[in-house]
């Protein structure tokens, strides 16, 4: 190679490198702590949070780089993206709720129903309560005859009473825990029944009171 071929190789990379550093050479635009205009090719930390331009060598604008948010804006923006979550979630919810119910009156109706078969449940406990409660005074009533007469009672009569006793208790704690469940129940059935009042824009006819027996 020849030492002008190397010469014109050189000159080419070096004008291509100083061309690239031409046309990368970049300037930047903002505002200083005076609220006067100034460029240079960098920008101070707290001008970068006022926001900026980026020019190309020529001078032009090449982007706007917006100021950072404050500390307000950014609540703000949090505050509106948690509003719009629950607003979504209530979406999803009325969709769900819409295939449920097309009317108010169809949840009142689900409402008497459901809570019709758990307090024909609790009717059934208390009639067994009623049994079980007869049995305990036939045991204690004999227990009472042969304390009376003298006689020792039964290990094994104290033990059935004591077995019936408890029985009571946890048919009793039963039937509690199953009111609270038709008062929960009955608060969850009533709220979908008001937003379904919102969302179809149709008022329920039928009373939330559960109809008298053979109506």
């Amino acid at each position: 190679m020849t030492f002008l071929t190397r010469f014109s190789l050189v000159a080419s990379a070096s004008f291509l490198l100083l061309a690239a550093t031409v046309v990368d050479a970049r300037m930047y635009r903002y505002t200083d702590e005076n609220g006067q205009t100034a460029i240079s090719n960098t920008v101070p930390q707290d001008a970068s949070r006022r926001g900026y331009d980026i020019l190309n060598s020529q001078g032009r604008l090449i982007e706007s780089v917006e100021p950072a948010p404050t500390e307000e804006e950014i609540a703000a923006r949090e505050a509106e993206k948690e509003r719009e979550q629950e607003r979504q979630r209530q979406q999803e919810q009325d969709q769900k709720l819409l295939k449920r119910f097309s009317h108010p009156d169809e949840a009142v109706r689900a409402m008497h129903r459901k809570i019709g078969e758990l307090e024909g449940l609790n009717q059934l406990k208390r009639g067994n309560i009623s049994v079980i409660v007869s049995q305990l005074d036939n045991e204690e009533t004999r227990a009472a005859d042969m304390e009376r007469s003298g006689r020792e009672v039964p290990e094994a009569t104290l033990d059935k009473i004591r077995r019936l006793e408890s029985q009571v208790r946890d048919i009793e704690r039963e039937i509690a825990s199953q009111n609270a469940e038709i008062r929960s129940l009955k608060d969850d059935y009533e709220a979908d029944i008001k937003r379904l009042e919102e969302v179809t824009g149709e008022e329920r006819t039928l009373s939330l009171e559960p109809p008298a027996k053979g109506d």
